[in-house]
C-alpha cells in the first residue's frame, strides 16, 4: 500500500520552503537574502519563522527520501534505480539549466551588480555567460545532492549486501534518541566554504538514515507512539534556538554546527515524518493534487518570488506589504503554472522536469 503520509509530508514541506523563501528574500535579520531589508522597521520579527523551520525542512526531505529509495528499490533493480534517478534529478539539474534554469541565474544576478561587477574586472562575456547558468541552479541543489546520494547508496548496498536492514530493523527508541550524536557528527563533514546549502555530510546522514531505519515499518510504528512527545519537544527545540540565534547567520558556522542546530534538525525532521504517519496517512482529491505537482512547486516557485522582487521591491514601485504578498501569490502562480505548461511540452519537459515521454496505450484489437 502506498504511504501517502511521505506525499503529505513533501508537498507540505514545499510549502513551508515557499513561505520561508519569501521571507529570506526581504530578510532583515541574520542573514541577507535576495534582495535584503525593504521595510522601515527597526527589527522584523517575523524573520523568526526562517529560524523555526530553517534547520529541518531540508533534512525531513532528504529523509524521506530515503525512505521513498527503499520502497523503490524493493520492487526495481539497481540499474532501474540509477536509470530513474539519472532522468528525474541529474538531467533537470544540469542540462535543465540551459533550457531554462538561465533565467533565474539572470534574475539573481540583476538583484545586485553581479552583471556590471564582472565587466569592469574584464571577465569575458561568455565566462559571465556560464556563471549566470551556474547561479541558475538555484533551488536544485537538492536535486544535485539527492542524485548523488543515490549514487553512493547503490555502492553502499554492495558492501553491506542486505545485513544492515535486518540489523535497523530492531532499533530501539533509546538508539533512535541517540542517533542524533552521529548525525551532529557528520553536520561537521563536508560543508562547502562558499555554496553553504551543500552539506554533503550532513544531509548525507538523513537520506541513510531514512533509507536503513526510518524505512522499517517496526521503526516507524515506535515513532507513531511517541509522536505527539517528539512534536512538543522539537517544537519547544525550535524556539529556543530562534530565541538564542535570533539575528545571528543561521546558515552557516558556527551556528549550524552546533548540537542545539542538529538537535532542531533532527527532532524537528522525526516530529513532520512521525506526526504525519500518524495524523497525516489520509489521501483527498486535493492532497493527491498538491502531491502530483510538488515537484514543480519546488522547482519553479522561486523564480516568482525573485521576479517580483526584481520587478517590483527593488525599485520600491509598490509598498513593502504589497511586495511580500505579490511574491507569496507569485511563488505558487509560477510554480504550479510553469510546471503545468512545460509538463506538456515533448522533449523541454525532458530537458527541464526530467520527464519522460509517455507510452502509447495499445488498442485493442
Amino acid at each position: 500500500m502506498r504511504k501517502y503520509y511521505l506525499d503529505n509530508v513533501r508537498w507540505i514541506t514545499v510549502v513551508i520552503v515557499v513561505i520561508y523563501h519569501v521571507l529570506y528574500m526581504y530578510n532583515g535579520e541574520g542573514i541577507l537574502g535576495g534582495l535584503g531589508k525593504i521595510t522601515d522597521l527597526d527589527v522584523q520579527y517575523y524573520d523568526a519563522f526562517q529560524y523555526l523551520v530553517y534547520p529541518w525542512f531540508m533534512p525531513v526531505l532528504f529523509l524521506v527520501a530515503g525512505i521513498s529509495s527503499c520502497l523503490y528499490l524493493e520492487k526495481h533493480s539497481g540499474k532501474e534505480f540509477l536509470k530513474s534517478r539519472t532522468r528525474k534529478l541529474l538531467v533537470p539539474s544540469t542540462i535543465g539549466l540551459f533550457a531554462f534554469q538561465f533565467i533565474q541565474g539572470y534574475v539573481n544576478m540583476s538583484m545586485g551588480t553581479a552583471f556590471n561587477d564582472l565587466a569592469e574586472a574584464g571577465m569575458p562575456k561568455f565566462v559571465i555567460f556560464l556563471i549566470m547558468i551556474a547561479s541558475g541552479s538555484g533551488v536544485l541543489w537538492f536535486v544535485h545532492l539527492l542524485w548523488l546520494y543515490s549514487v553512493l547508496l547503490l555502492l553502499f548496498r554492495r558492501i553491506e549486501k542486505g545485513r544492515l536492514h535486518k540489523l535497523c530493523e530492531k532499533t530501539p527508541l533509546w538508539l533512535i534518541v541517540l542517533l542524533l550524536l552521529p548525525v551532529w557528527g557528520a553536520a561537521q563533514l563536508l560543508n562547502t566554504p562558499i555554496v553553504q546549502v551543500y552539506r554533503c555530510g550532513f544531509y548525507f546522514a538523513f537520506f541513510m538514515l531514512g533509507y536503513y531505519v526510518f524505512s522499517r515499518e517496526k521503526v516507524m510504528e515506535k515513532l507513531k507512539k511517541y509522536a505527539v512527545p517528539v512534536i512538543v519537544a522539537a517544537v519547544a527545540l525550535e524556539i529556543v534556538f530562534a530565541v538564542m540565534y535570533f539575528g545571528q547567520n543561521y546558515a552557516d558556522k558556527p551556528v549550524n554546527r552546533g548540537l542545539l542546530y542538529v538537535a532542531c534538525a533532527y527532532f524537528g525532521s522525526l516530529a513532520m515524518l512521525g506526526g504525519m504517519a500518524r495524523f497525516g496517512d489520509v489521501s483527498t482529491a486535493f492532497t493527491k493534487w498538491m502531491s502530483r505537482n510538488s515537484f514543480g512547486l519546488y522547482v519553479f516557485h522561486y523564480l516568482g518570488i525573485s521576479s517580483m522582487a526584481l520587478l517590483f521591491a527593488k525599485p520600491g514601485l509598490l509598498p513593502a506589504p504589497v511586495c511580500y504578498l505579490l511574491s507569496l501569490v507569485m511563488g505558487f502562480v509560477f510554480g504550479y503554472g510553469l510546471y503545468a505548461l512545460i509538463s506538456r511540452i515533448p522533449v523541454y519537459r525532458w530537458m527541464v522536469l526530467g520527464i519522460k515521454k509517455e507510452r502509447k496505450e495499445k488498442k485493442d484489437v
